[in-house]
């Protein structure tokens, strides 16, 4: 089932904390979905805001949300039973390969769209997930691949970047003569995932990004999530190698609601209000 431009108004039908900065609202209603995608969520009153998919089954699925602003605030208070309105699921996500020899990097909650690409991925993968403090790392105990955790204070795995893990493995599957990774998919804040495809730039390794961009109509339309020449509602949110290379923009600039192009530390802090 997908729900395209009108909202179709679903029951939150439950809801998981996290910690105290994330939530998970589940809903009971069958959705056609491909990891990476995302749908619009609207508070009758609020707004309406995109949010990936991070839960996925036949009959159910579920968005993850950090308590970051005015609206996502209000978007982790909801309780069961709360009426929102959903359309999508939106834009084009991730190229699924099943050769063992991937890895995912994961940055604090860009680990919700990525998620659902785990699960459909071959367990044996090259998994790493970083994030400010152990407090902020999510879905600790869901999966099967064994996950290496990065954080900034140290108290969970390696204090420091997710980079450093992924560079010093790529090292070592070099200096070993192992089979060299065939794909890397990435979310997080952008600078590490410039970071991400600077390396995989370096190693001859495809990859694959997910863009968070601000967005209004989620279908290509008002322009809002444009990112050199692409609309990453549409054209993403997923982005290949051989995109962003051709992408100027990419952890440059970004656009404001008023449409005012702004460098990207300044679009993240307008984001985080």
């Amino acid at each position: 089932m997908t729900f395209d431009q009108k909202p179709v108004m679903l029951k939150v039908a439950e809801k998981t904390e996290h910690n105290p900065y994330f939530a998970t609202l589940f809903f009971n209603c069958p959705i056609d979905f491909h990891p990476g995608q995302f749908i619009m969520l609207w508070i009758p009153g609020i707004d309406e805001k995109p949010y990936t998919i991070s839960f996925h089954t036949p009959a159910r699925f579920g968005i993850t949300i950090e308590a970051k602003g005015i609206f996502s605030r209000r978007a982790v208070a909801l309780s069961p039973g709360d009426l929102v309105g959903i359309r999508g699921p939106f834009g084009n996500g991730f190229d699924i390969i099943s050769s063992p020899h991937v890895a995912v990097v994961a940055g604090g909650c860009g680990m919700a769209p990525l998620a659902p690409l785990v699960e459909r991925l071959n367990p044996n993968l090259f998994f790493i997930h970083g994030a400010r403090t152990k407090q902020f790392i999510l879905y600790p105990d869901r999966f099967k691949a064994k996950r290496h955790f990065t954080t900034d204070d140290g108290s969970l795995g390696q204090k420091g970047f997710v980079t450093d893990l992924l560079e010093n493995e790529m090292k070592h599957r070099t200096e070993k003569s192992l089979p060299s990774f065939d794909m890397v998919y990435a979310c997080g804040p952008e600078i590490m995932m410039h970071a991400v495809f600077t390396l995989c730039e370096t190693h001859g390794i495809a990859c694959q990004v997910s863009l968070e961009r601000y967005m209004r109509c989620g279908f290509g339309v008002c322009g809002a999530c444009v990112c050199s020449d692409r609309v990453v509602c549409t054209d993403g949110p997923v982005f290949t190698s051989e995109q962003l290379e051709k992408m100027a923009d990419f952890n440059r600039t970004a656009l404001l609601k008023s449409g005012r192009a702004v460098p990207l530390d300044d679009y993240v802090t307008w984001r985080c209000q």
